[in-house]
């Protein structure tokens, strides 16, 4: 073969692989082209299978309502308590109880205690709030508060003449931590035990602490608040008590909430200063056959241990509450009653409680006090304690129920 025809054949077979090489590049791009597509198909599809998805579990979903505003921070906040229905003074002084410790857990059968509240005929809660030688836990209050099953009761707050200097209570509004050694008058350290003192109106810190707890309490819903021997909280250079009270009052009216504000007084006759409270509150000083004296002061006291239906202070006085006395010793009228018989106790109370609704005066019924530890008589809970419930020994429910039911 001569070497043009080489050529010639070479160059043939060359372009022949060379279409061959294109032709198949051709197929490799169609190809990928096909498949991409195929795949961008595929992934639409899957898309919007995904929406007719959520758009179907959208449907099933229930609308939200919202019970509660949230904050940035995430808290819910829950809405303000509506306030409760205004005081009834009248009923106050017919159908007020003295339940000392009812909400902050002084007593250590707090499920009966509150049963007995329940089934009780009791309008008033005097001293539900207790503060002696304790700062109020207004989370437990607030827990106790939901546990009564009586509408419109109205709930009393006691601002103690005894506070602990080793108590650690802080502003959740401020975050300020009180300073109790800051509250005492001079030369009461220990008074009313270790650590503890009678505060003064004269320091600042101290009426800090009570705007503070007075706030919150209305906020709650409490209406009464009693301050424990006031003169004994006053100073001795100036009259505090009157700024005091009318912060209490402004605040109750900014919310909303009627309240009235009372004082144990003692034999404090200033006709300007008794004006200041809505009540004043006492002792009645029974004796032994349950029977009161009617001078101005306790006869057998050394001191002036105030009667105050005595007209020196009645008669200066807006209201008066009076009730069985105790602080955990045997002269005392709540230790006096509990030595008395079953058939002694009903009679006294229902002796005292129709003398006073003759002067148009409150006679508190006893559902909870201290009493002297060897008292002798009949006891709650605990023989310190006294309490009319019938899962105990006195047993003095019925009789108090009827009383105030008025049969």
């Amino acid at each position: 073969m001569r070497n043009n025809d080489r050529v010639s054949v070479m160059n043939r077979k060359m372009t022949c692989r060379r279409k061959k090489i294109y032709f198949w590049a051709i197929g490799l791009i169609l190809a990928g082209i096909a498949a991409g597509g195929f795949l961008l198909f595929q992934k639409n599809s899957l898309k919007l299978e995904e929406k007719k998805q959520e758009a179907s579990v959208a449907e099933n979903i229930p609308p939200v309502v919202e019970t509660a505003a949230e904050s940035f921070a995430g808290t819910i906040v829950q809405p303000p308590k509506p306030p409760p229905p205004p005081v009834d003074m009248n009923r106050l002084k017919m159908q007020g109880c003295v339940a000392d410790g009812l909400l902050t857990e002084y007593n250590p059968d707090q499920g009966e205690f509150i049963g007995l509240i329940n089934r009780s005929n009791c309008y008033y809660l005097h001293r539900a709030v207790e503060t002696w030688r304790e700062p109020p836990d207004f989370q437990v209050i607030e827990k106790n508060m939901a546990q009564i099953a009586k509408p419109d009761v109205v709930y009393g707050m006691f601002l103690a003449e005894a506070i602990s200097t080793a108590a650690d209570y802080k502003n959740e509004e401020t975050g300020h931590i009180f300073d109790f050694g800051q509250m005492c008058h001079n030369d009461t350290l220990n008074d009313w035990g270790e650590h503890t003192c009678k505060p003064t109106f004269s320091s600042a810190e101290y009426r800090d602490y009570l705007e503070y707890i007075t706030h919150k309490a209305i906020d709650l819903g409490v209406q009464s608040f009693t301050f424990g021997q006031i003169q004994l909280q006053e100073s001795s250079m100036r009259n505090y008590a009157p700024q005091i009270v009318k912060d209490i009052r402004a605040y109750a009216k900014e919310k909303n909430v009627d309240v009235v504000i009372g004082a144990q007084t003692g034999n404090i006759t200033d006709a300007k200063y008794l004006a200041i409270f809505d009540y004043i509150e006492g002792g009645v000083g029974i004796d032994s056959n349950g029977d009161v004296e009617n001078g101005p002061c306790l006869s057998k006291r050394g001191s002036c241990w105030a009667l105050l239906w005595n007209k020196a202070y009645a008669s200066k006085a807006k209201n008066v509450l009076l009730h069985l006395d105790w602080t955990g010793i045997p002269s005392d009228d709540l230790d006096i009653f509990a030595r008395m018989s079953a058939p002694g106790r009903a009679a006294t109370l229902q002796n005292l409680y129709g003398f006073f609704k003759q002067k148009n005066m409150g006679f508190l019924m006893p559902y909870f006090g201290v009493l002297y530890k060897n008292n002798g008589g009949c006891f709650g809970p605990k023989k310190r304690f006294y309490s009319p419930s019938d899962a105990y020994s006195c047993r003095d429910e019925d009789a108090i129920s009827r009383i105030l039911g008025g049969s």
